[in-house]
């Protein structure tokens, strides 16, 4: 599996789906940027893989893994319960949201259990584009024009340049081989992450579910309180 000329979360979530269809006790050799051994590490001790014969040159490294090869390089105490990690997605600007997404796909792919909470500005995310005509109040409609319309409509968190810096960002991304965010929303999904839409802010902005795309539920504080008791991380962004 070569995975050197891909950005995170790229690679760890091609070795993951490559060892998720092999055989227990099969090897897979991995060619990857050498950038990557730590998160080689990190995915091998989670899953308990194995790592063997890693070779560092100085464009690559090459290793062999061994699926479900027992103890992995990085020796760890037992967890007595799985890695989870809640994430609560405040903002819409297109970088935040975009390191929220990739964060989420990484750590699902390294066998993380992951819930993204999407609240106020954050639901912009999920919006449809184009969305079903639905009848609102006023205020609710004129929050619908002023909030971007889906993943792709998006704006930086700085030097946005009325759309120009945005612009200039998705192109460097394209040319680096970064996913795209609606990408890697799809990405996040096909690896477990759950989506949750906050039930209080989409009455607050007069938001309705079917304006969203798919989610797993839609839910407010206490099911996020819950969330977050069980968890072993919560980030907010």
């Amino acid at each position: 599996l070569d995975v050197r000329a891909l950005p995170c979360p790229g690679p760890v979530v091609k070795l993951k789906t490559a060892l998720d269809v092999m055989a227990s006790g099969e090897v897979l050799h991995l060619l990857a940027a050498p950038t990557f051994e730590g998160d080689l590490n990190h995915l091998a001790r989670a899953a308990r893989h194995t790592v063997v014969n890693l070779v560092r040159r100085e464009d690559r490294i090459e290793a062999d893994v061994i699926k479900d090869g027992g103890a992995a390089v990085i020796s760890a105490p037992e967890s007595p319960v799985r890695h989870s990690a809640a994430i609560v997605l405040f903002s819409n600007d297109f970088d935040k949201a975009t390191a929220a997404l990739i964060l989420a796909g990484g750590l699902a792919a390294s066998g993380a259990e992951v819930t993204i909470f999407f609240t106020f500005w954050g639901l912009s995310v999920l919006r449809r584009n184009p969305a079903p005509a639905a009848r609102k109040p006023l205020l609710a409609r004129l929050f619908g024009l002023m909030l971007p319309r889906g993943a792709e409509k998006l704006n930086l968190s700085k030097m946005n340049m009325l759309g120009m810096g945005t612009f200039m960002m998705k192109r460097i991304m394209k040319q680096k081989k970064v996913l795209t965010l609606p990408e890697l929303i799809q990405t996040a999904r096909a690896n477990g992450v759950k989506f949750i839409a906050c039930d209080m802010a989409m009455d607050v902005m007069g938001i309705t579910r079917e304006e969203l795309i798919d989610v797993d539920e839609v839910a407010g504080v206490a099911a996020f309180a819950e969330l977050a008791g069980r968890c072993n991380n919560t980030f907010f962004i």
